[in-house]
């Protein structure tokens, strides 16, 4: 069975994504800045085991989007979306006030973030159901 084509621009770029498809990655983007707000308050508030839940979280969202696009795409935008919300969320405002605590926790949360996101970007992509064996003569 032939995998099916991916329709292609004239100058032999994938085309444009549709309406539906550009919906689902801004889906994305705002699941993952759900997910950075949820994470700066689960993190601080049970520390050690909410940095890990809140990790767990940013790893769910990462590869969720993986699995329902089966693009790289699909882990980029809810790591934008993730990467915007904490890097807001950490600055703070002018009268003190950050939703972040202070201490080790929030730095192991932002960094442990985006390295999560650079590993679910760059997993290999998802076999596609059907496909042959990649092994010659078979």
């Amino acid at each position: 069975m032939s995998e099916p084509k991916r329709q292609q621009s004239a100058g032999g770029l994938p085309a444009t994504p549709g309406p539906s498809r550009v919906a689902v990655y801004l889906g994305l983007a705002v699941l993952g800045a759900l997910v950075a707000l949820a994470g700066s308050l689960v993190q601080g508030g049970w520390f050690p085991g909410g940095l890990v839940l809140a990790l767990l979280a940013t790893a769910g969202v990462f590869l969720g989007g993986l699995r329902l696009t089966g693009t790289q795409m699909g882990v980029g935008a809810p790591a934008g979306g993730w990467l915007i919300a904490a890097v807001l969320l950490s600055v703070g405002r002018p009268e003190g006030d950050a939703a972040f605590s202070a201490g080790v926790g929030p730095l192991i949360y932002l960094l442990g973030g985006m390295a999560v996101a650079v590993m679910c970007a760059t997993m290999s992509r998802l076999p596609q159901p059907g496909t042959k064996s990649g092994r010659l003569g078979k």
